[in-house]
């Protein structure tokens, strides 16, 4: 299938057990913490309305909201709506739109509002980016899409009662993923380092499972205005319960190498339920929008270049 996009729509309203999620992690330029965002199409063609009929966080259209305030603990909205009235671009173009109410995304800006309980979020962004790229692609199996690889943001924010606007608001990504079904097991990290206005860069690593006992294990570095892949990544150390990523990778082809620590630990660090697309069971997703991470950058030829940041990484952990 030819896509118009790596945003563009996989999914057919006919699939009856299929996930789809566009999302957003900004870091706020005023460094007070961190947004996470995520729009979901759950099982849409499965009987009874698509989703998973009658199972709280079941429904097929769904909108996320997670707070992390820096040195506090995050907040997460979750609101789930029937189909009724969801509006998709076809399948495959471009330019991609998905819209429900007052919740709608696409390739370049989004708008969301999100009511649970006593809180309430609402957001209206534009972005933009110089990189994006295709981590990895499995087809039916799954994908891993990063239209907006070194995002930067503007727009407005507001979080029971308080706002954030600017122009640029934060920086980060806004990716997009599809699968059958949710990988029992995966490590995945977006990192954002330096100044946008004099060349950021950005460093993506996952590591998941696939079947027939396989892994894939990609990484993409954009600095200095190259991009660099690299698909060979040995894990050192793998910590789910404090979030600590420790690892090597290579590109064999011009002796390029990128040494990372992703320290996801702290009163930032996130667990939620997710729902599995066959809806027997939940498991539960480690995040944290706020992680620090430490890059060592070996090029062709040397020498050895550091890349930090405090704030501006996002590490995700699923399974043992």
């Amino acid at each position: 299938m030819q896509f118009g996009s790596l945003n563009a729509l996989y999914s057919k309203p006919s699939m009856r057990r299929r996930y789809e999620v566009w999302f957003l992690r900004l870091h706020l330029a005023d460094g007070s913490g961190a947004w996470w965002f995520r729009y979901v199409l759950l099982n849409l063609g499965k009987p009874g309305g698509g989703g998973c009929p009658g199972e709280p966080q079941g429904e097929p259209v769904q909108v996320w909201a997670t707070w992390f305030p820096r040195g506090g603990q995050p907040q997460s909205l979750i609101q789930g709506v029937p189909q009724h009235g969801l509006s998709l671009s076809p399948r495959g173009t471009s330019p991609f739109l998905l819209e429900m109410g007052a919740n709608r995304i696409g390739e370049n800006a989004c708008a969301g509002r999100v009511e649970m309980g006593d809180g309430v979020a609402s957001w209206d962004l534009r972005y933009q980016s110089s990189f994006g790229t295709t981590v990895a692609d499995w087809g039916w199996i799954g994908f891993s899409r990063t239209p907006h690889s070194d995002a930067v943001f503007s727009g407005k924010i507001s979080f029971n009662g308080k706002t954030w606007q600017g122009d640029p608001l934060g920086y980060g990504v806004q990716g997009h993923n599809c699968g059958f079904r949710h990988r029992h097991f995966w490590n995945w990290t977006h990192c954002f380092a330096g100044d946008p206005g004099d060349g950021a860069s950005t460093f993506e690593a996952l590591d998941y499972e696939i079947p027939s006992g396989l892994r894939v294990r990609r990484a993409v570095l954009w600095h200095g205005g190259q991009a660099i892949s690299f698909k060979r990544l040995v894990t050192t150390v793998r910590d789910r319960e404090d979030l600590r990523w420790e690892f090597r990778c290579s590109n064999p082809n011009d002796g390029s190498v990128v040494a990372a620590v992703i320290d996801g630990g702290g009163p930032s660090l996130h667990r939620l339920p997710y729902r599995t697309t066959d809806c027997a069971s939940t498991f539960e997703v480690a995040n944290n929008s706020l992680a620090r991470a430490t890059l060592h950058f070996t090029p062709p030829g040397g020498p050895t270049e550091e890349i930090l940041t405090d704030g501006g990484a996002v590490l995700e952990m699923v399974g043992r």
